[in-house]
């Protein structure tokens, strides 16, 4: 399939691919590379320690953010949960702690019933495919890029996922977004302009403190 000629079938092609390969994962293996993700975002972003963070509950086997999202709460870090509240508009974003109601949305996935909306400062998105220049193939509804773009002012934009559903390119159209920072179980990767560089855990504070410093300024 050429992705030049017919972009949306392309995309959708390689969605259930990546997909279907993310689910074909062992309860082990996937077991193995949560940890080792949780524990990049955990010494690699302790900036998150103080910010209001949106996650997302896990889909379809990908990443599993609550156990990060534990240690960060434990820390002093808030957390919300993205609700749909109607098709082709921006996500918004309610608190969430452990125990709070629940209710089922998009997807069937739980949201919380009711409480307070945030506006996060830090967001941990989640890739269904990722590519050499930081952008994100999602599950093709546009909420993400819609929510990013209606923002005057730019949370910081974490992608998470498996190496495996690394790409050459997403072909990235005007409305895409990259993101500041893509974790895998293979490394933290900071967005440059030109493309993905892996750094360590002590850069990786570095540039996210800054990031957060020039958007979020006391």
């Amino acid at each position: 399939m050429d992705a030049q000629t017919d972009l949306p079938a392309w995309r959708r092609t390689e969605r259930q691919r990546l997909i279907a390969a993310r689910e074909g994962l062992s309860a082990e293996q996937r077991a193995a590379r949560n940890g080792v993700i949780t524990a990049l975002l955990e010494h690699g972003f302790p900036v998150l320690r103080r910010l209001i963070i949106g996650f997302c509950w896990p889909y379809r086997g990908e990443f599993d953010a609550r156990f990060v999202i534990r240690t960060l709460r434990s820390a002093g870090a808030r957390a919300a949960l993205p609700d749909v509240v109607a098709r082709a508009t921006p996500l918004v974003f309610r608190e969430w702690w452990p125990g709070v109601a629940m209710t089922k949305r998009v997807f069937d996935l739980p949201v919380p019933d009711g409480t307070a909306i945030v506006q996060p400062q830090a967001l941990l998105i989640p890739l269904v495919g990722f590519d050499a220049c930081g952008y994100r193939l999602g599950y093709g509804g546009g909420y993400f890029d819609r929510t990013l773009a209606a923002q005057a002012t730019q949370p910081l934009r974490i992608g998470v996922g498996f190496e495996s559903s690394r790409m050459p390119t997403i072909h990235p159209q005007p409305h895409d977004v990259a993101m500041d920072f893509i974790v895998t179980e293979a490394g933290i990767h900071v967005v440059t302009a030109g493309g993905l560089q892996r750094i360590d855990a002590s850069e990786s504070a570095r540039c996210a403190q800054a990031l957060i410093e020039e958007r979020f300024p006391c």
